[in-house]
């Protein structure tokens, strides 16, 4: 994508860490809901920027048509900040036209919330972002993944991967959070804040 195309652009960041060892635990949830919209949006390979992986395509539906980038940064969780401000940097974006894509423990598992600002809620790869960025007003989508048993080190845990109860609903709320993403583009966070935080049925 050419630095020309960012005025009409939204740019999704899904955090996680790289390498095999770390793939499909639950800190990277949001990678897999990138993964997800990779393929789903037909976007061509990824390539290596900004301190990671991105790729970027044009997402239309219904008459409505948006420019996305998507970027799984490869600096670790940690410090996903740096890959983030790289992006924002080439392409001048406005924080306010990211989708920060993160798991969340404090979530009962497949719940979903976005928002359009606020604290990192101690989640430490979003509080980089906001920290390197310098803003609170940075929309994020959160997939809650659950707390950890109470013998369990909340580090041990977020680096874990989901067991075999739990996966089928978590498959669902990748799913769930990649429609989430989508709306977000196409309909303003807004709009797709009203869709996603509803409370499940009971």
């Amino acid at each position: 994508m050419d630095a020309a195309d960012r005025d009409s652009a939204r740019y999704i960041v899904a955090l996680g860490n790289p390498g095999r060892r770390y793939r499909g635990t639950r800190h990277n949830v949001g990678f897999r809901v990138a993964d997800v919209l990779h393929e789903r949006w037909q976007f061509p390979r990824a390539r290596k920027a900004f301190g990671g992986r991105a790729a970027d395509g044009r997402l239309t539906r219904g008459g409505q048509e948006a420019r996305v980038v998507l970027l799984w940064p490869h600096t670790y969780m940690n410090c996903s900040g740096r890959a983030v401000a790289e992006l924002v940097r080439f392409y001048k974006a406005p924080p306010r036209e990211l989708l920060v894509v993160l798991d969340d423990m404090e979530l009962p598992l497949g719940r979903l919330r976005l928002r359009a600002q606020g604290s990192a809620g101690g989640h430490k790869g979003l509080d980089d972002v906001l920290e390197t960025l310098g803003t609170r007003a940075v929309p994020r989508l959160r997939v809650g993944i659950g707390r950890p048993p109470a013998s369990w080190d909340p580090v041990d845990y977020v680096l874990s991967r989901f067991g075999r109860a739990e996966a089928e609903t978590i498959e669902v709320a990748i799913q769930q959070a990649a429609d989430a993403a989508e709306d977000a583009v196409l309909d303003g966070v807004a709009r797709a804040m009203e869709r996603t935080n509803r409370a499940p049925e009971a």
